[in-house]
């Protein structure tokens, strides 16, 4: 965890102009089934800010329990979409109006808490000024950048043995997922909720979304596709064991698997922490470039969620 510079206090906020509440016209609503064509159309103008909601959403539509959360949105005046958010174990939000991440902030307190607020860094600031109580314990703050690859790197040789993970990999494949999400956030999945946590890894292996290239040890790459759409694939949970590092190995599995992905995508996304200089070298020599920042607050108060 890291923090490059205080998070704004909600005095702090409350004497910027631009942070003022919306017109009561404006209503945080919940999205039901059926509303999903107008919302993927809405995400789709920033599909590169976007690809987790849409992910969710073309994956799973607006109501499932699959998203670990419920949709809302905001409208304007005249009833168009003036933002989109998910809240549940994981608050993400859309909106180009301080003035609505506001106010999802704001509706945000009325609901249970939640395990991690992540998105660009000035909303995701904004939003957590809104957000917390006086009494809200210091959270747990990741300060990472959006690294975008739009055309495959050729590297000597290909990786060997890259393939999508079958269901008997599930074990050694959450283990290794729940060892990279307790590095981010403090918590390990397998010991607050391994049997939702195993659920969801076998969904995930299920759907052909994981790939690994796997020794006699156990995994020597992983890769998790979270989000598939025309403009961008999402991948989080890239993993290169330790024995396998600094010998080119990580880059001939990242660049095969990215050359992969291209063939039916425009580009491939991931987020890298910011103090994860082997993670940044990785991606630069793939090929990826840094697209935007992003900030990752992971509050005491959901941890156990």
């Amino acid at each position: 965890m890291s923090r490059s510079r205080p998070l704004p206090t909600n005095e702090e906020t409350a004497n910027d102009a631009s942070a003022s509440p919306l017109p009561i016209s404006h209503r945080v609503e919940k999205l039901v089934s059926g509303q999903e064509n107008e919302v993927i159309e809405f995400l789709a103008a920033r599909p590169l800010q976007t690809f987790v909601l849409s992910g969710f959403i073309r994956d799973n539509g607006l109501e499932s329990p699959r998203n670990r959360g419920e949709f809302y949105t905001c409208r304007d005046a005249e009833g168009h979409l003036a933002g989109v958010a998910l809240f549940g174990h994981a608050t993400l939000f859309e909106t180009q109006d301080e003035r609505v991440v506001m106010t999802f902030a704001r509706f945000a307190r009325t609901l249970p808490p939640t395990h991690i607020i992540g998105g660009e860094t000035g909303q995701v600031e904004l939003f957590w000024a809104a957000y917390a109580g006086t009494d809200e314990p210091e959270p747990n703050v990741a300060d990472s950048m959006l690294y975008v690859l739009r055309h495959p790197v050729e590297v000597p040789e290909p990786a060997p043995q890259l393939r999508r993970a079958a269901l008997e990999d599930a074990e050694m494949v959450a283990r290794v997922h729940a060892e990279i999400a307790y590095g981010e956030s403090g918590v390990n999945p397998l010991e607050v909720d391994p049997q939702g946590f195993m659920r969801r890894t076998a969904q995930r292996i299920g759907r052909g979304r994981v790939w690994v290239c796997a020794g006699d040890g156990g995994l020597n790459f992983k890769a998790d596709v979270v989000s598939e759409m025309g403009e961008v694939i999402y991948l989080e949970g890239v993993y290169v064991a330790p024995s396998e590092r600094g010998r080119g190995f990580g880059l001939r599995c990242l660049a095969s698997l990215s050359g992969e992905l291209l063939r039916r995508t425009r580009s491939v996304a991931v987020l890298v922490n910011s103090e994860n200089a082997p993670a940044v070298s990785l991606y630069r020599r793939a090929g990826f470039r840094l697209h935007s920042h992003y900030k990752m607050i992971f509050p005491q108060s959901g941890a156990l969620l």
